[in-house]
């Protein structure tokens, strides 16, 4: 029997694969698809490169600071001016070759440097505090969500509880206690930062998983009704396994793109923190205590508020643009 006219001609128009080219035959792993769907945002993938870069300058801080090659304590008295309030002598807050961004009014130290340094004890801080409240939050949610039952509502309520607390105030009242305790707990912390910056990791990280477990608990919910999960039983699975073997490797897509929303939020808890006066404070730099001292030369020295603002900003935007990218690539059927 003879095919119609109409099929022959789209056989005869049928662009041939060859079958010898294992790309031309093999499909994509879901991963892989995501990974193009990203690539595609260019929006996203410059946002990429920017906090790549920050997170790379961020690793090699501590190693220039060894190497001399830069030194945020240095001081440059001979560049600043008494007359005025110990601003710096030149225009534009002392840029020069030197000292690319100015020097620090008071101080004389080279703002690139300490705001070179300071993004290493700011993405710290907020790296540890995420990861502290991602852990907490999807230990928490998948046993609730796929649990159920009274340990469900009890994880619940332990939800609401933390919710209730007035979280900033309680960081206050508790600070000079919370950083004693934290004196003495961790070994060999005699300097200032260490047990400021602990403190500000427990209490930004374990007021700061509530959303991130209601999140997961959701995903859960739906995840143990499918029939991978009835196989597992059946083979007689322990909850354990169930958890982080069968349940756990299903859900990095909602935790990753948790973590890089939690990053700009807690880099901007940093700041705020160091501005009512909890966190690290001078003369180790962080990017919230420079934008808090440069506040009192906003007007004498625009340019040493202008630059550690900027780059907060920058880093903001970067990271949240980075989580909206990875959300819009891992769900396929979002918005875009």
């Amino acid at each position: 029997m003879s095919l119609p006219e109409s099929q022959l001609e789209r056989l005869e128009t049928t662009v041939p694969v060859d079958v010898g080219d294992p790309e031309a035959v093999l499909g994509k792993s879901p991963t892989q698809l995501a990974m193009g769907r990203f690539r595609r945002d260019k929006l996203s993938m410059a946002a990429f490169v920017v906090v790549a870069v920050y997170s790379v300058g961020a690793v090699l801080a501590p190693v220039m600071v060894k190497l001399n090659v830069i030194d945020p304590l240095k001081l440059n008295q001979n560049l600043l001016d008494p007359s005025l309030g110990s601003i710096p002598k030149a225009k534009w807050g002392g840029i020069s070759l030197a000292h690319p961004l100015g020097i620090v009014p008071g101080t004389g130290t080279d703002l690139l440097s300490r705001l070179w340094y300071g993004v290493t004890f700011s993405l710290t801080i907020a790296l540890a505090a995420s990861v502290l409240a991602i852990v907490i939050g999807t230990v928490l949610g998948i046993i609730g969500g796929f649990t159920g039952g009274w340990t469900d509502s009890v994880i619940g309520r332990f939800v609401d509880l933390t919710l209730s607390f007035p979280s900033t105030l309680m960081l206050l009242a508790l600070s000079a206690t919370g950083v004693a305790l934290a004196a003495k707990v961790l070994p060999g912390s005699g300097s200032d930062p260490l047990p400021n910056g602990f403190y500000e990791v427990l209490v930004l990280g374990l007021f700061g998983w509530p959303p991130i477990c209601r999140l997961i608990r959701g995903q859960v919910l739906s995840i143990r009704e499918r029939e991978f999960i009835d196989a597992a039983k059946l083979l007689g699975a322990s909850r354990r396994r169930l958890y982080f073997k069968e349940i756990l490797p299903n859900l990095w897509a909602p935790v990753l793109v948790s973590f890089t929303l939690t990053m700009p939020a807690y880099i901007s808890a940093e700041a705020a923190l160091s501005y009512l006066g909890v966190g690290i404070h001078p003369p180790t730099p962080t990017l919230g205590n420079i934008l808090v001292d440069s506040i009192n030369y906003s007007v004498a020295d625009f340019t040493y508020f202008f630059f550690p603002a900027l780059l907060i900003a920058v880093i903001v935007v970067s990271f949240n643009l980075l989580g909206d990218g990875l959300r819009d690539a891992l769900d396929p059927k979002a918005d875009r």
